[in-house]
């Protein structure tokens, strides 16, 4: 399962509205090769669900994440950071066992 923070669902929610996305489209989470860490997180809007895919909701958010990323995203919680810091959504992930720098990337 993925866990989504009240930061996070607020800004998914925003920008759901500002990229014009229906009510239909979901959150899709994906992981991807590449980066400096080897693995990348991938978020996009979409209302596809196949069978390769698990969905889950959390904080009134519907994710959709493929059984292959799934595998590297259990118990993971999507952030949001509006701080002195960066902003953007970050990835609290306990299955990384090193992330890089800038947080885009990791490896298990």
């Amino acid at each position: 399962m993925l866990k989504v923070s009240e930061k996070a669902q607020a800004r998914i929610i925003e920008l759901k509205k500002t990229e014009g996305h229906p009510e239909s489209h979901n959150l899709r989470v994906a992981v991807k090769g590449g980066g400096c860490s080897g693995l990348m997180y991938d978020l996009s809007f979409d209302d596809q669900i196949t069978e390769k895919d698990d969905v889950f909701e959390d904080n009134g958010v519907k994710v959709v994440v493929d059984k292959k990323s799934l595998f590297y995203l259990l118990d993971t919680t999507l952030d949001f950071s509006d701080g002195l810091n960066g902003k953007g959504f970050q990835f609290i992930n306990p299955n990384a066992s090193r992330t890089c720098g800038c947080g885009e990337s990791f490896a298990v």
